[in-house]
């Protein structure tokens, strides 16, 4: 083992004076040798192989370590034969690139779960595999990157055998020969049936599909993948075709429908606890409490079970022993006598009368929990008129303001079908009728209760022979009964609730839509900015920043108390030492009278030579921000005014980086939100948050604690440690020293990784400035190895190797891109196939090669011989295609600047206006003409043929900064309202 340092070292010369990165641009030709090689390191056939080996445990520690991980790269006793071949031949390998695989394979087995292993075996076998890793790295002429071979022992425990891929790593599932990538395949029946930890009489997978509308194979996916703590962006972004497909906004519905049920179920469970340890489980109220499907029928079945309750009327006729009267009554009415049953002396049973209305109760209570009856009715009020009606409190409040009242005057004498309720008016209803303004009630009419007891009497309760007049006058009774008092009010909570329910989460997700529409608005970058909080008496906060976010300057002027005309000049001498000619404007208080003032010195050319433009963008929100712990830390000692200046400026300069650190309830573009479910609404935002930041990516090296908390799979926590192990060790050559920050797991390694952006020019200065201590350290090293000298301090060695890892490490120029370290080596085969290199990953010629190649394959058969899926090979071939520091978001519209106003007073019924949406909400779109007073797009307004046909859409719904063409058709001056149509979208 001492020769082949000294091997290497005569020809190291030769090896370091080419370019310091150019091993990332040799790639070997795709010839038949190389296709064989390939499969060496492939490990499309070594995982199916090693799950199947039957060895005992014991056995484990005689093979050799890291075995697991070594699979993908040497296999069998022809292999090792090879290793030797290549050892002998005269290869040119730097004393860098051994050392740093040999400390790499330390690493990496330190990391595996190698109990019981005896040291000293290690320590002699590690040798040897290391040699073979270099070589077979070498082989192909390129390093592979390690990602999806060598992190594959460690990444995750497997769980099941015998069931789909879900609970193996993802590089697992793409190395499986059946499902490459997790290909989606449509699960025989047995599979789509998911093991809850509560049973219940219903299948989660058939009643999520039913509700969702989604295929039963998707949602047992969903089911799987959320099980397995993935996220939703990377399972939008990198698990497509296990998801049919499906975009973020149907993910979230799919993961709050089966939370809803889950609950439901532990609802249920704990409930039959309870009436277990009272005694009062029988057998056909087990089997009730397992088929309710919502709380509302939980809800139902249970209220008599309740510990505190006095009993129904039916419990209380059942203590009394009419029970066996009532089941006579519907099996054998023949042979019933009621006057059996007086006693004289027993109160409730003192007269025929007492006995009758006794067996009514409990036939009610039969009749109203019995299944199929439940069934009918629902049935039957789907295909009926059924309305919602509400009206003005009888007697109001003391403490309802008049002012209140006049808001529901729409509803004070209000009534529609339920299946044409709107989602706002619902929520409208609801707080009227919260504030104690308005009473609400569900109208079933008398036609469909006529049809139901008919239905009862002649199929479902029909008494089994010849029944009396009297008779059949308690089974009458009974069904009128039933229906008034139970099942009627049961019917009336179902449809409030579904209809509160899907009134609150479509007021979520469109709240989630505009806040996503929000966040990804374009930024305005290499712009020196001025920031302006306008403010009256405490005159308008100023903030001027550098294009990299940095405060030059804050200041204050008073351009509302007669001094407009002095400071002028200080406004234009700052614009001018700066030589800033953009000003955002806040559209708080004062905004309409600095915007009137900022445009008349623009008109009069006041700032010349500058062309300065302005813009208002708003400041929800920024009042919070400025006072929080964050902007104290970030910006200390500064007025919370004046950073309410920067937070404007930086919202055009970058609106995903600056809005982040604002809750996203604060950010005003919401509807009834502080209605609907507080925890549904933050988990929403939040993940609309998570999304956006994934998919955006951040650099690893410059972005924010702030922003890197909102990545897939970290949290603040593991932000803070990227931070601090930035600040302590410098920036990250690779994403593999992601899995050297604490708290980092395989698994938050695997949901980040893809997400995550190494800048390779940044990479590059910062390398070269480093080469040349790095250099020596390694020559260093380089010789004691070579002279064969062995460390006798344990402790010294660990610490010169994790010297020379630092040292030694290489970037990946895949670092840049959205591929997933898991899909490396997909990557790589993909550009031996098309001829390129890692060199031009975002360049033309990378575009033209791709183009020409799939132009001849296709994709399909590309994604076939690759062994992988349609949509992971787009995924490659984006993040080879797209530019390096692409962002999507130039897609999206800019901030309007302007140079001019238009005042309220000058519009007219019929102009043609451009203008900002600023919010969407179920009625209408809110839009900024640039008068002071957004006009309301009414909802009927907004059809299909309007919409912009380039931008996909999943409603018709219009974001925030969506630039539309519209007319005036109403304008109301004395209320301050504005009501437009749509023309277009531009």
């Amino acid at each position: 083992m001492s020769s082949l340092p000294r091997r290497a070292k005569v020809q190291v010369q030769t090896a370091v004076s080419k370019e310091e990165y150019s091993y990332f641009s040799e790639l070997s030709s795709a010839s038949e040798e190389d296709d064989k090689e390939d499969t060496v390191w492939e490990p499309q056939k070594k995982v199916p192989k090693a799950r199947k080996q039957p060895a005992p445990k014991e056995s484990k520690p005689k093979r050799v370590p890291g075995g697991k991980k070594n699979t993908a790269l040497t296999s069998g006793g022809s292999e090792c034969m090879a290793v030797k071949e290549e050892l002998n031949r005269s290869i040119a390998i730097a004393d860098v690139d051994l050392q740093e695989t040999k400390l790499d394979t330390a690493q990496t087995l330190k990391t595996a779960k190698t109990k019981r292993k005896n040291p000293a075996q290690r320590t002699k076998k590690l040798k040897v595999h290391e040699e073979t890793i270099t070589v077979n790295n070498l082989v192909d002429g390129a390093e592979i990157p390690s990602t999806s071979t060598m992190g594959e022992g460690v990444c995750k425990k497997e769980e099941s055998e015998d069931d789909f891929t879900f609970g193996q790593s993802p590089l697992k599932r793409m190395k499986t020969e059946t499902c490459p990538q997790g290909q989606p395949v449509k699960f025989p029946g047995s599979a789509n049936t998911i093991k809850e930890e509560v049973e219940m009489n219903w299948d989660i997978v058939q009643v999520l599909s039913e509700r969702t509308n989604i295929e039963l194979w998707v949602c047992a996916n969903i089911i799987r993948l959320f099980n397995d703590d993935n996220t939703i962006p990377f399972i939008v972004r990198y698990r497509k075709e296990l998801i049919n497909n499906l975009d973020a906004d149907s993910l979230r519905e799919v993961r709050q429908t089966l939370e809803e049920l889950r609950m439901v179920a532990k609802k249920v469970h704990s409930t039959i606890q309870k009436i277990k340890k009272e005694g009062k489980m029988s057998e056909c109220l087990l089997k009730a409490l397992l088929n309710c499907r919502s709380f509302e029928e939980l809800e139902h079945v249970s209220a008599p079970y309740k510990s505190g309750s006095k009993g129904t009327k039916a419990q209380r006729a059942k203590q009394l022993g009419l029970e066996a009267a009532a089941k006579t009554l519907l099996e054998n009415p023949g042979q019933l006598n009621l006057l059996s049953y007086i006693r004289s002396d027993v109160k409730g049973l003192s007269a025929l009368q007492d006995i009758e209305t006794g067996v009514q109760h409990i036939l009610a209570d039969m009749i109203a929990k019995d299944k199929d009856t439940l069934d009918f009715i629902r049935k039957l009020c789907q295909n009926r008129y059924i309305c919602i009606q509400s009206s003005l409190a009888k007697v109001s409040s003391k403490k309802v303001n008049e002012k209140d009242v006049d808001k529901f005057q729409l509803y004070q004498n209000f009534s529609c079908n339920i299946r044409n309720i709107q989602h706002h008016q619902i929520l409208a209803i609801n707080r009227g009728e919260n504030l104690k303004i308005l009473t609400v009630k569900v109208n079933i009419s008398d036609g469909i209760k006529n049809e139901f007891c008919r239905w009862c009497i002649q199929n479902r309760w029909r008494p089994h022979g010849f029944a009396r007049p009297e008779l059949m006058k308690i089974l009458h009774n009974s069904l009128d009964d039933s229906f008034k008092r139970l099942i009627y009010p049961l019917l009336c909570r179902e449809f409030r609730a579904k209809l509160t329910s899907d009134a609150e989460k479509e007021s979520v997700m469109m709240f989630g839509r505009n806040l996503r529409q929000l966040l990804l608005t374009s930024p305005v970058p290499g712009r020196t900015l001025m920031g302006v909080d306008p403010g009256y008496k405490h005159g308008c906060k100023l903030a001027i920043i550098s294009p990299t976010s940095q405060i030059l300057h804050t200041d204050v002027v008073y351009l509302h108390c007669g001094q407009g005309f002095r400071e002028a000049e200080k406004i234009k001498r700052l614009l001018l030492n700066f030589n800033c000619s953009t000003v955002v404007i806040g559209n708080g208080t004062a905004c309409r009278e600095t915007e009137a003032y900022f445009a008349d010195l623009i008109m009069k050319n006041y700032f010349a030579p500058l062309d300065v433009v302005y813009c208002i963008v708003s400041e929800a929100g920024t009042s919070i921000y400025s006072v929080s712990p964050e902007a104290n830390k970030e910006m200390p000692g500064l007025d919370p005014n004046v950073r309410s200046a920067v937070s404007i400026a930086r919202r055009v300069q970058d609106p995903l980086a600056e809005l982040v650190k604002i809750e996203p309830k604060h950010i005003g573009v919401g509807m009834y939100q502080h209605d609907v479910s507080q925890t549904l609404l933050k988990a929403t935002l939040d993940s609309v948050v998570e999304e956006c930041v994934s998919f955006v990516g951040v650099d690893i090296n410059i972005c924010s604690e702030v922003l890197l908390r909102h990545i897939a799979g970290l949290n603040a926590n593991r932000a803070k440690n990227i931070i601090e192990w930035r600040e302590k060790n410098g920036p990250f050559i690779n994403r593999e020293q992601l899995k050297k920050v604490k708290g980092l797991g395989p698994k938050s390694f695997q949901q980040c990784a893809g997400f995550i952006r190494i800048n390779q020019d940044y990479i590059r200065t910062f390398c070269s400035s480093q080469q040349t201590e790095s250099s020596s350290q390694i020559q260093a090293v380089a010789v004691t190895s070579s002279a064969g000298a062995e460390v006798t301090n344990e402790k010294q060695g660990k610490k010169k190797s994790k010297t020379t890892v630092d040292a030694i490490l290489k970037p990946n120029p895949l670092d840049q891109t959205c591929i997933h370290p898991e899909s490396y080596d997909i990557a790589m085969r993909f550009l031996l196939f098309i001829g390129g290199t890692l060199g031009e990953i975002g360049k033309p010629e990378m575009q033209q090669k791709i183009n020409s190649f799939l132009d001849k394959e296709g994709i399909e058969k590309a994604a076939e011989r690759l062994k992988t899926t349609v949509h992971t090979l787009q995924v490659v071939i984006d993040g080879l295609s797209q530019p390096e520091s692409f962002d999507f978001r130039t897609d999206f519209d800019k901030p309007d600047f302007k140079r001019s106003i238009v005042c309220l007073e000058d519009l007219q019924v019929g102009t043609i206006l451009t203008g900002k949406v600023e919010n969407a909400t179920l009625f209408g779109i809110f839009v900024d003409i640039g008068v002071g007073q957004s006009g309301l797009i009414p909802i009927r307004n907004v059809t299909e043929a309007k919409l912009s046909k380039t931008k996909k859409r999943r409603s018709l719904g219009l974001g925030p900064g969506e630039r539309v063409e519209v007319r005036v058709l109403n304008i109301d001056i004395p209320r301050s309202r504005i009501t437009l149509d749509l023309i277009r979208v531009l």
